[in-house]
């Protein structure tokens, strides 16, 4: 493949995009890669298309390779099947839905695990055809509130998602670590730094977990890691391990006046000046009230949460210890329809009177004694011991993770970090299949229920986190292998170096290499110096001022050396550089 920039439908841009937050969005739009159509929707030209279809086929050939199937599904979909499995509610206004002309619900698909589940139903019946693993690429659809960050998080992407059928548990584990390893492998070859985490299911249901995230500045997503078993998890599916219940007497929880404390803060400062105790954040427990929506139910559940007062609520943490319900928080008019719930007050003493349910950290066992509301204005509780006080509905992880926090397996420091999610493997389990009635004929003539796995790899964002990761202050730095092409040559001046350039050119080409000549004429040379550097190609060879002397430079782009070398032997060197 032979590209001459003198025809190649691209214009770069000096400027970032006014909408760019962070670098990738900046420098795709800038290097002419992709153009933004709509919030969260983009277009990609000819170079990013390139790159888009390498890491694409770097995906399809490890899941060929691993022994998926390819299938391709509409994006346009009946609301049919996603009723059946309750996600026609449960994933929410998330959803793009539409009417056809005569009044159907349809849906742009979000993911594709009924329609997989239904097409192995109507094909296979005997256990003899298990166990099979699907696949497809394809564009995936989701109307996010907040479209940001380019193509990082779009309302339009691109997304692998592959799905295995298996008959016991036990295969399912398998087909689960058999993409695990197979994940790996294509991160690998696609440049990626990775973190293999634990995570939460979601919308998504199922049992075992796990995240891919790509370490990133700009990340959304917190995971944390613990740098001496190996231990790593999203911060949403981080356990807290919970201290040994204390036992022995306490004192009696006593009730004292607080007037003009309604935060943490100030409910230290004054019980601890005024009441001569000495007692820090970390012993207040915080209340929180949320009212929570189940999918299907236009009626809220009021919930109280209780956490150690040193400590916020993550409200990601929140949602996905509550999925598939959706939290949202108690406002001024809400406390208006819940008299007993004294705003800035609350205490757990009397929530099993109101009938209100109480989770609390894992932190808070029995035998430990808190600083807390009284439920009445201006007033807090000291001594409230958990268990003889009050005894809590149940724990829940909502509580802000920190750095220096014990890990739950071996009890070392846990360390923070910010990432990217590019890739997610479920154990499904039977849901889907359950919904479907999805069963294969055992060899006895009975019915075995199939058991399913779901693993997604998100191709498009892949481009986004490979820029994340790989780029420097002139522009992108591409891995060969995904690159679009394998060398772009610059010919610059008027004394023959364009021609000495497309000549290099086409001898590269015919040697088996991609490559891009910078050909136009009446294009300054730092002009072109800028553009190669931005387009980010792995290998860049100037046919410049050197070739009265019959020398070029060469760079790579990837580490930055630059090097003078024999025109005559330019083509050899750079076959050499770009299969090494």
């Amino acid at each position: 493949m032979l590209l001459r920039m003198s025809s190649l439908f691209l214009r770069t841009l000096r400027d970032d995009p006014a909408d760019a937050e962070v670098p990738s969005h900046k420098l795709l739009v800038r290097a002419g890669y992709v153009r933004r159509i709509a919030p969260g929707v983009y277009s990609w030209l000819p170079l990013g298309k390139m790159v888009l279809e390498n890491v694409t086929r770097i995906v399809r050939e490890e899941m060929d390779r691993m022994g998926g199937q390819e299938v391709l599904f509409p994006a346009l979909l009946p609301r049919e099947y996603y009723e059946a499995t309750g996600r026609w509610t449960e994933y929410g206004d998330t959803l793009f839905r539409l009417k056809d002309r005569k009044g159907a619900d349809y849906l742009l698909g979000p993911t594709h695990e009924e329609m997989f589940t239904d097409m192995v139903k109507g094909e296979y019946a005997s256990y003899k055809d298990y166990p099979v693993t699907l696949y497809q690429i394809q564009t995936k659809y989701r109307d996010e509130a907040r479209p940001r960050a380019g193509i990082l998080r779009g309302r339009e992407f691109v997304m692998k998602d592959s799905y295995s059928f298996d008959l016991d548990d036990e295969g399912l584990k398998h087909s689960y670590e058999r993409h695990r390893e197979t994940y790996i492998k294509i991160f690998d070859r696609l440049g990626i730094g990775y973190k293999i985490c634990f995570a939460t299911s979601g919308a998504m249901g199922g049992s075992a977990s796990e995240e891919f995230l790509a370490p990133a500045v700009t990340g959304e997503d917190t995971f944390v890691a613990c740098h001496h078993c190996g231990y790593a998890a999203n911060a949403e599916a981080v356990t807290t391990p919970a201290p040994a219940a204390i036992t022995g007497e306490r004192p009696a929880q006593r009730v004292l006046d607080t007037p003009g404390t309604p935060t943490i803060e100030s409910l230290v400062t004054y019980v601890n000046e005024h009441h001569g105790l000495n007692v820090t954040a970390a012993e207040t427990l915080k209340n929180i009230v949320v009212k929570v929506t189940k999918p299907g139910s236009d009626k809220p559940e009021t919930l109280i949460v209780g956490v150690p007062g040193d400590r916020e609520v993550d409200f990601k943490r929140l949602e996905a210890s509550l999925a598939p319900g959706e939290p949202a928080i108690f406002e001024a008019e809400d406390f208006a329809r819940h008299p007993g719930l004294v705003r800035g007050y609350i205490g757990p003493q009397v929530l099993k009177g109101l009938g209100i349910r109480y989770l609390v950290d894992p932190r808070v066992v029995d035998g430990t004694a808190w600083v807390t509301g009284a439920n009445e204005p201006g007033k807090h509780a000291v001594d409230v011991v958990a268990g003889r006080d009050f005894v809590a509905d149940g724990t829940i992880e909502a509580a802000e993770v920190r750095t220096g926090d014990a890990c739950p397996v071996c009890g070392s420091a846990l360390s923070i970090d910010r990432g990217i999610e590019i890739g997610h493997i479920f154990q499904l389990g039977r849901k889907y299949a359950d919904a479907a009635k999805l069963d294969a004929l055992g060899p006895d003539g009975k019915p075995i229920r199939v058991t399913m796995g779901s693993y997604g790899v998100g191709v498009s964002r892949a481009v986004a986190v490979i820029v994340e990761q790989g780029h420097d202050e002139l522009g992108l730095v591409w891995p060969r292998e995904v690159a679009p092409v394998d060398v772009h040559l610059v010919g610059t001046g008027k004394d023959g170096q364009i021609e000495a350039a497309t000549r290099l050119a086409e001898e590269l080409e015919a040697r088996g290499l991609r490559v891009l000549v910078d050909d136009r004429a009446g294009v300054s040379p730092g002009v072109k110096f800028k553009d190669a550097e931005l387009l980010g190609m792995p290998t860049i060879l100037i046919v410049g001022r050197g070739l009265a002397q019959g020398v070029a430079e060469l760079r790579d782009r990837v580490t930055g050396v630059k090097e003078e070398i024999p025109i005559a032997e330019a083509v050899d060197r750079v076959v050499a550089a770009c299969r090494a």
